[in-house]
């Protein structure tokens, strides 16, 4: 009597050891996904207490550099505050007077090409 050959190179079985393979593989990658799921929290709080950490550590070395403060324009050198600045009419008028000569300026030089270029 003839004996048949194995079935280790048949397709089936083939299929079958390489769904064994994946399974295998998908449950160790399930089982690390479970880990880090696990460990979240606890690197979370971490993480939390050294931004904590880090946030105070920078607060309180700053605090005290007066370096870092920014100039107040209130005060002059001598530290001596003479109140809000009024209001700058002088400054204003002067303002007005240059605008009104810049346009009186801007029309003559308009004229003035008007009625020296040929059209």
């Amino acid at each position: 009597m003839r004996r048949r050959p194995s079935n280790s190179g048949t397709p089936l079985t083939a299929k079958q050891q390489e769904l064994a393979r994946a399974e295998a593989k998908l449950q160790e990658d399930m089982q690390k996904l479970q880990r880090v799921i696990a460990e979240a929290p606890a690197r979370a709080r971490e993480e939390s207490r050294r931004q904590r950490e880090d946030l105070l550590m920078r607060a309180s070395d700053n605090r005290l550099d007066v370096s870092l403060t920014l100039h107040d324009k209130r005060f002059g050198d001598g530290g001596v505050y003479h109140g809000r600045r009024g209001a700058l009419r002088k400054e204003r008028r002067e303002g007005r007077i240059v605008f009104l000569v810049l346009v009186l300026a801007l029309a003559a030089a308009v004229i003035w090409l008007i009625s020296h270029l040929p059209f």
